[in-house]
């Protein structure tokens, strides 16, 4: 796990780092999938970091329970309108567990990676399942990698460049492992971020839901249900729990 990584720095500068996110043509298609899903049941978000989905999703009338990993990021969820209303346990997503069944888990913007072995993150689905009720669902949203974009001989893929900020993806093949580099200016400071993250293609994905006695769903490209094809960068899948 990552977990130095989310310290009181980078948890104070986490919502303006991923602004994007909030904005609310990504953020309320996040939250009616995510609605549809829970029903009338309880919901709970691994790493629930500072509160991007599981405040809206509260606020829509689901009961919300979180897990993290990062006091900092839970600190600065709690500065928030309707945090109280969201428990959450300080934790690891892989192991950690807390009272009662939910009717949906989910772990959303590729954070299932920060997981940096395949055993974690067979044990995330493990962890899943084991706190869903019968016919609950466990839904991820994830990168596909972009190895296709590798030339021959070559490792990094940048994602993001802008006048403040450049991001490059650096693979490593052999163990299935990218770093993610972020350089960037504010305040006229020159920053530099490393985060490790272990990618998994779909299939494998699949192949854990399968030991933790999960079946896949659905699977999309994007909140917005967009069909999942060879072309798609991201996939949003389900599975629902047997038995």
């Amino acid at each position: 796990m990552t977990a130095g990584l989310w310290d009181d720095q980078m948890a104070a500068g986490y919502d303006d780092t991923c602004a994007e996110m909030n904005d609310p043509a990504v953020l309320e298609p996040t939250v009616d999938f995510l609605r549809e899903l829970a029903g009338e049941g309880r919901a709970l978000e691994f790493a629930v970091g500072t509160g991007r989905v599981a405040l809206p999703l509260s606020s829509r009338g689901v009961e919300v329970q979180g897990i993290e990993l990062s006091q900092p990021m839970v600190d600065q969820m709690l500065t928030k309108p309707g945090a109280d209303r969201v428990a959450v346990t300080i934790g690891d997503m892989a192991s950690t567990r807390v009272e009662g069944t939910f009717r949906l888990v989910y772990l959303v913007y590729n954070t299932i990676t920060n997981l940096l072995s395949q055993q974690e993150q067979v044990e995330c689905f493990r962890n899943a399942a084991a706190h869903l009720e019968p016919g609950g669902y466990f839904v991820i949203e994830v990168f596909v990698p972009a190895l296709r974009r590798l030339p021959p001989g070559e490792t990094r893929v940048p994602f993001d460049i802008t006048p403040d900020h450049i991001g490059i993806d650096e693979y490593d093949t052999a163990n299935q492992r990218l770093t993610s580099h972020h350089y960037s200016i504010s305040d006229g400071r020159a920053e530099t971020i490393d985060s490790p993250h272990r990618y998994a293609w779909p299939a494998e994905y699949d192949l854990m839901a399968r030991l933790a006695s999960l079946s896949l769903s659905q699977r999309w490209s994007n909140w917005h249900r967009e069909p999942f094809t060879s072309e798609s960068t991201s996939h949003v899948s389900v599975w629902k729990r047997i038995g």
